[in-house]
């Protein structure tokens, strides 16, 4: 009786061939030579922000890193140019400074606790929309979603304040069962460390602190950032009593609203 070994099936030969093909030195110093020409080479992938592109980042990062892969690089390749780009519309940081943004909506997490995934998504997604084309409508850039809220950074502290108010106020009339959405907002202005997408350092601790503080629908800014507003264009009222951990002692906030003219 004679046995004939069976030829492996096509696919399985495919796939070998494709990953051989993938792992050719030639192929990979290619791909690495075209990453290394790509805007942003050398700078760190940006963390993950919750953003499509930086959980693609990490993927790809720790997905086969003991392995040459020409495919890996040119995917690495084309999210770092992604993120350069989505740096270069972020506010350039200046020795003067910029204005770091909080929001967070109050009361959100009881509420979602009953209302259940569906309705929770559409809300967020809603908050998510209005806040993106408020913040970029006034020269700003979401730096992160927070879940219920946002980080983002502005180069000018009016528009920062500006943004914050309509956002706070075009939130409020947001419809969703059994929650009536108020958000509020805190800001403060320093120089914060940039890392990829991200900032980082104690002014921005300072100004998720001042969002803490915040009641609904109130925009509370540090000192730094009233000082620079036009006077004439804000309504500005001491926040007495303020305190926050891990602030420095010595720190004014205020209630600040916008004048706006009839």
């Amino acid at each position: 009786m004679i046995v004939t070994e069976r030829p492996e099936p096509w696919h399985l030969r495919t796939r070998k061939f494709l990953r051989a093909t993938d792992q050719r030195g030639e192929l990979v110093r290619g791909a690495r030579f075209l990453r290394g020409l790509v805007p942003g080479h050398g700078e760190p992938l940006a963390p993950s922000t919750g953003r499509s592109s930086d959980r693609l980042a990490r993927l790809l990062t720790e997905a086969g890193a003991d392995r040459p892969s020409a495919t890996r690089e040119l995917g690495l390749a084309a999210v770092q140019a992604w993120q350069a780009v989505r740096r270069s519309g972020a506010p350039s940081v200046s020795t003067d400074g910029i204005t770091v943004l909080f929001t967070d909506l109050v009361g959100f997490s009881t509420w979602a606790l009953e209302a259940g995934d569906d309705r929770v998504l559409e809300l967020l997604r809603e908050v998510s929309k209005v806040t993106d084309s408020i913040v970029t409508g006034h020269r700003g850039n979401v730096v992160k979603g927070l879940g219920d809220g946002v980080m983002a950074v502005f180069a000018d502290p009016d528009e920062a304040v500006n943004a914050a108010y309509e956002t706070c106020s075009a939130v409020s009339v947001i419809k969703a069962e059994g929650y009536l959405p108020h958000l509020r907002a805190g800001l403060h202005r320093g120089n914060p460390q940039r890392v990829g997408d991200d900032y980082l350092g104690v002014d921005v601790n300072i100004a998720a602190r001042i969002m803490a503080a915040a009641d609904g629908d109130e925009v509370l800014a540090s000192a730094s950032v009233v000082e620079e507003l036009d006077q004439d264009t804000f309504t500005v009222r001491p926040r007495r009593n303020f305190r926050a951990k891990g602030t420095p002692k010595d720190l004014r906030v205020f209630r600040v609203v916008p004048r706006y003219s009839s």
